[in-house]
C-alpha cells in the first residue's frame, strides 16, 4: 500500500459518529461498547492490511532489498498506522468524551485528560 493509499483508507463510513451512549468506557473496562464498536469490522480490516504491510517489510528484509525502499515501505507502514489512530480518536472524542460532557460531573474532565495524554503519545511518535 502507498502513502496516498493509506491516507485514503479514511471513508465517509468510518467517519459517522456511534450513538451507543450507555457504558463507562474508561480503561479496564473490556465489556464496555466502545466508540469504534460500529467501525469494528473496518478496523479490523485496515489493522490485517497493515500487518500485511508489516510482514512485507519483514519479507523484503530477508530478501535483501535496497534499504531506501524498505524505508518507503516503513513511512508508508508508519502513515497507515497513524491514520488509524487518528480515526480511533475520532470515534474516542464523539462516543466517549460526548458521553461524558452529556452526564457531567467529573467524568467529562477525566475523559478530557485522557484524550489529551492520548494526543501527547501520538504527537511523540
Amino acid at each position: 500500500m502507498t502513502t496516498t493509499e493509506a491516507a485514503a483508507e479514511v471513508t465517509p463510513e468510518t467517519t459517522q459518529p456511534s450513538t451507543d451512549h450507555g457504558h463507562d468506557h474508561g480503561q479496564g473496562h473490556d465489556h464496555a461498547v466502545h466508540g469504534y464498536h460500529k467501525q469494528k469490522d473496518e478496523h479490523l480490516k485496515r489493522l490485517r492490511r497493515i500487518e500485511g504491510q508489516i510482514r512485507g517489510l519483514q519479507r523484503m528484509v530477508d530478501e535483501d532489498v535496497y534499504c531506501i525502499d524498505i524505508l518507503t515501505q516503513v513511512s508508508a507502514s508508519t502513515k497507515a498506522l497513524q491514520s488509524f489512530a487518528l480515526q480511533l480518536l475520532e470515534e474516542h472524542l464523539r462516543h466517549c468524551v460526548a458521553d461524558a460532557a452529556t452526564k457531567g460531573g467529573d467524568e467529562i474532565e477525566s475523559k478530557v485528560e485522557e484524550a489529551t495524554k492520548a494526543i501527547a503519545r501520538m504527537m511523540r511518535t
